[in-house]
Order: structure tokens, then C-alpha cells, then sequence
């Protein structure tokens, strides 16, 4: 290793054994054969053929030099590593010291289609892009003559079923911090009588005060462990760690318990059912009990930074009619889950619902942020309430339309759930051969969504940069798989084999 190392590169992958071979072999059938080959030809054919090391460790002296510059005037205690961005390829992240790790956290989730992707480069370079750049409008005063086309082409055109409509935000938890203010103000207006019926004297002027019923003692309730959000209103929802809540004044807003099952779901379905029924019983209670009523529930597909906690379909089917029967809007957070991570374009989209949500926020992988919501009847009653400078940005608009066309062109939702399906079956495998380092293995059906917990989780994570892998947690005790939707078997492959290695080294 030292040697390859001084010569400039390290190969992680190697031969799997001889048992682990035979048990693939029963395994995966002749379908994950076919698909193998359908991988040899790469999303991204600049791509090293496996991780490179040339230092002993991340960060090398080089990345260690840049952190320290950063850190006279810039927050560095949170840095991962220190990236190159223009050597960074694909399914690769690069870092000033020569480094490159096969990057299966993808900047929090957030990159969809591998780094320095080609053709979203070509719409870098558009006049469009360098329209919308250097005049990058006021849109709820001065929007382009083109918004309306840029948003039909790109961020409607893969709306959720069921929700024609589009409120354009800045990040994932602007997107739910707005989804929020929307829903209290339809509350209100079905309290008023309808959207004609104006505000009152005494509203307007305890508004002012912060005062009811001007400001109305309402809520929004979420979910033990869940997470949506830094800002003010959203970290009232947020459930995952302590550190994003502690000094900050919180509101009066309720929690239930998300179901806490046992995994693989379908494999204990009674003992999840108790856990679901038990978790909506709450849910019920809260919505009746609580003693700033809920105007909204909010609810992650999957709880992501709360520990990649899953539950089956049936709970989130129930939790609509529980809204529905309550007159309670449901507003359901994909930031994480959308764009095709789960095998489906939405995650939602795994419920088979037969009455939609009443919104559902989005960012990370569309590169820009909103919510979308179901019909006009759900826009305040007047203008400049859902309003601030930009509204969204046309920009980033474009990058998605790019994004969305990229996905279409090359069937990536499909082909991430038949990727997800090789990688979950590559660590099951790894779970019966080291079941004390991966353990609760969840995400079956849910694309590359995956997750494992490890009891020696963040010591798990900083070895496998020394194998060339950048990977992330969740929650106390979960590693979890954020691969790009450009991830491919081959990348399985070599992920797999680092991650035994990992383990050994433990």
C-alpha cells in the first residue's frame, strides 16, 4: 500500500472471495447479470476506474494548508474535507492534495447527476443562464416574460400528482418554512369564512402586538427525530439533534412518535403494525388534545438526518385519512427524498395515496427549492403575504429543467432502482457475514436510499476516506448511502469491497 501510495495511486478494488462469489452467484440471477452489463459503458467516462489515494491520510497537507487560511475568517470546525472542484468527475470528489473518493454522501444529498456533469455545463453557458444571472429579477414584482415557460419546462413539468401549483423558494428550509406560513393562512381563512372575507380592525391591529387573533395560536405538528429545517419557524419541527435547537425560542408545537420499526419492514409486519398504530393514535390525540391546535402535519417519507428511519406505506396511507378526517393540511418534506433517490421520481410516489398531499416541499438534487400545492384555493388571500425579494431564483430554474432533462434522457429513476436493488443485495450479503457492522440494513425497494446503523459509526466514517469512500451518517448510529443518480453496479462494487475493509480495520 505504501508503495502504490508513492507512486500517485491506490486501487481499493479486489477480488471478492471464492464463498462470497458462490453466495452472489445464488444471490443475484441472470436479470443483475444483464444489468451489469448495461453499466459497462459509464454515465461518466472521465472517471478514474477506482478511488485514488496519494496521501496517508484525509486531509493531506495541502487540504490542512487550506483549512487553516479558512478558518482565520470562515466557520471551519463543520469541513468534511477540502474539495477541488475542478478535478472532481462524476461520481468522484476530489481534494487539492490528489485525492479522489468515490462520493457516495454527494454534498448532503444535493447533487443529482455526478460533478462537473456535461450537459448541465452546456446550460451554465446559455444566454439564458447568463440572463438570468446578472438580472436576476424581484420575481413576485418583475418577473421575465419567460418565467412562466422556465417553470412549466422545468419545475412543474415533474410535479407531484394531484398539485398543479408552485410557490419557488431559496433552500429546503425556506421551502418549509413558507410551505408553514401557507398553511396557517388557508387555516384562517377557512376560519373566516373564505378567502373574500377580509380582516378584521381587531386582527390588523393585534398583528401588530403579536397578539391573537391577528397572530393566531396555531401549529405545526411533526415527528420524534424528524428534521426540516435551520430556520426560525422550521426548527420548531426539527427533532433530530439538540445542537440545531439549543439558545434558539421555540414555539408551542406538538410531536408524535414516528412509528419505530423493525427492519426488513415486510419481514415483521405485525410487530410494525402495533408501532404504526400506536404512532397514529398520538398523532390523532395531539390533533384533537393539543393546546395550540395543528393546522398541519409534517411528515418526512423517510426521517433522513433523524437516523434514516423507514416505515411501510400503510402508516403514511392511514396518516392522510387521519388529516383528512381532522381537516388538517398534510404537508409532506422531500427535500431529501425527491428527484429519484427512492427508485421513484417523489418518494411519496411509493404510497400509491388516492388523495394526494395538500403540499410537498422539495430542494437538495432540483438545485433550486419550493413547494408545491394542490389548488388556488390555497394561495393567501391577498398579495405580498407569501413574498420576499427573489422568490426563487430563474437560475437555478434552469439548472433544474437540465437536471429534469438529463433524468428522462437516461431513465435514471428506473435505473436507480434497479442499482439500489444490486446495492441493497451486495450488503445484505456483507450483514450476514458481519452482522454486528451492519445492522437494521434499510431502504429495500427505496432505490440507493439505504442506510445501515454501525456501533462504531463515526469512527466507521473517517476510516473510509482511508479507502477511498466519502460517506455520511445520521442520527446517533446510522451510516447512510447518498449515492448520485449517475451511481452505477460497478460503483456498488467498489463501495461494497471498501466497506468490508472498513469493517476489518475496525
Amino acid at each position: 500500500m505504501t508503495a502504490l501510495r508513492a507512486a500517485g495511486t491506490v486501487n481499493i478494488l479486489r477480488p471478492i472471495s471464492a464463498a462470497r462469489s458462490a453466495a452472489s452467484t445464488r444471490a443475484f440471477t441472470a436479470a443483475a447479470s444483464l444489468r451489469m452489463a448495461s453499466a459497462a459503458k459509464p454515465f461518466h467516462p472521465d472517471e478514474p476506474k477506482a478511488p485514488v489515494l496519494k496521501t496517508q491520510s484525509i486531509p493531506g497537507p495541502r487540504s490542512s494548508q487550506h483549512i487553516q487560511e479558512l478558518n482565520k475568517f470562515f466557520e471551519t470546525r463543520s469541513v468534511n474535507m477540502m474539495v477541488d472542484y475542478t478535478k472532481s468527475v462524476g461520481n468522484y470528489i476530489a481534494d487539492p492534495d490528489g485525492n479522489l473518493l468515490l462520493d457516495v454522501y454527494a454534498q448532503i444529498a444535493s447533487i443529482p447527476l455526478g460533478y462537473n456533469n456535461p450537459a448541465l455545463a452546456e446550460v451554465a453557458k446559455s444566454p439564458e443562464m447568463v440572463d438570468a444571472i446578472i438580472n436576476r429579477p424581484a420575481l413576485g414584482n418583475f418577473p421575465s416574460h419567460t418565467w412562466g415557460d422556465l417553470l412549466k419546462s422545468s419545475v412543474l413539468k415533474v410535479a407531484p400528482k394531484g398539485l398543479d401549483n408552485v410557490y419557488t423558494a431559496m433552500a429546503g428550509s425556506d421551502a418549509n418554512e413558507i410551505a408553514y406560513k401557507a398553511a396557517f393562512m388557508y387555516r384562517r381563512q377557512l376560519e373566516r369564512g373564505g378567502p373574500e372575507v377580509d380582516f378584521t380592525p381587531e386582527e390588523i391591529e393585534s398583528a401588530m402586538r403579536n397578539e391573537s387573533p391577528g397572530s393566531p395560536q396555531l401549529s405545526i405538528l411533526s415527528f420524534k427525530h424528524g428534521f426540516h429545517g435551520r430556520l426560525f419557524g422550521t426548527l420548531s419541527t426539527t427533532r433530530s439533534k439538540p445542537i440545531h435547537k439549543l439558545d434558539i425560542p421555540a414555539f408551542d408545537w406538538p410531536q408524535a412518535t414516528f412509528p419505530e420499526c423493525k427492519y426488513p419492514l415486510d419481514e415483521h409486519v405485525e410487530e410494525n403494525e402495533k408501532a404504526i398504530q400506536a404512532s397514529l393514535d398520538e398523532v390523532e390525540h395531539l390533533i384533537k388534545n393539543w393546546r395550540v391546535p395543528p393546522a398541519a402535519v409534517v411528515v418526512e417519507p423517510i426521517q433522513s438526518e433523524g437516523g434514516d428511519n423507514h416505515a411501510p406505506a400503510s402508516f403514511f396511507q392511514r396518516l392522510r385519512e387521519v388529516t383528512r378526517k381532522h381537516n388538517v393540511l398534510l404537508i409532506v418534506d422531500e427535500v431529501q427524498t425527491g428527484i429519484g433517490a427512492t427508485g421513484k421520481f417523489w418518494a411519496h410516489d411509493h404510497w400509491n395515496l388516492q388523495d394526494p398531499p395538500d403540499m410537498v416541499t422539495f430542494s437538495k438534487k432540483a438545485q433550486t427549492a419550493g413547494y408545491f400545492y394542490r389548488s388556488q384555493d390555497m394561495r393567501p388571500n391577498k398579495p405580498y403575504r407569501q413574498f420576499n425579494t427573489w422568490m426563487g431564483d430563474p437560475a437555478k430554474a434552469l439548472l433544474f429543467r437540465g437536471i429534469v432533462n438529463e433524468i428522462e434522457r437516461h431513465d435514471l429513476v428506473s435505473h436507480t432502482a434497479r442499482v439500489g436493488d444490486y446495492l441493497y443485495g451486495k450488503i445484505e450479503a456483507l450483514a450476514k457475514q458481519y452482522p454486528d457492522h451492519f445492522r437494521n440494513l434499510r431502504g429495500k425497494d427505496q432505490g440507493t436510499f439505504l442506510a445501515f446503523d454501525n456501533p462504531k459509526r463515526d469512527e466507521f466514517l473517517a476510516k473510509a476516506k482511508s479507502f477511498g469512500i466519502n460517506i455520511g451518517g445520521s442520527g446517533a448510529t446510522a451510516v447512510r448511502l447518498r449515492p448520485m443518480l449517475t451511481f452505477q453496479e460497478h460503483h456498488a462494487d467498489i463501495l461494497v469491497e471498501a466497506l468490508e475493509k472498513i469493517v476489518k480495520a475496525l
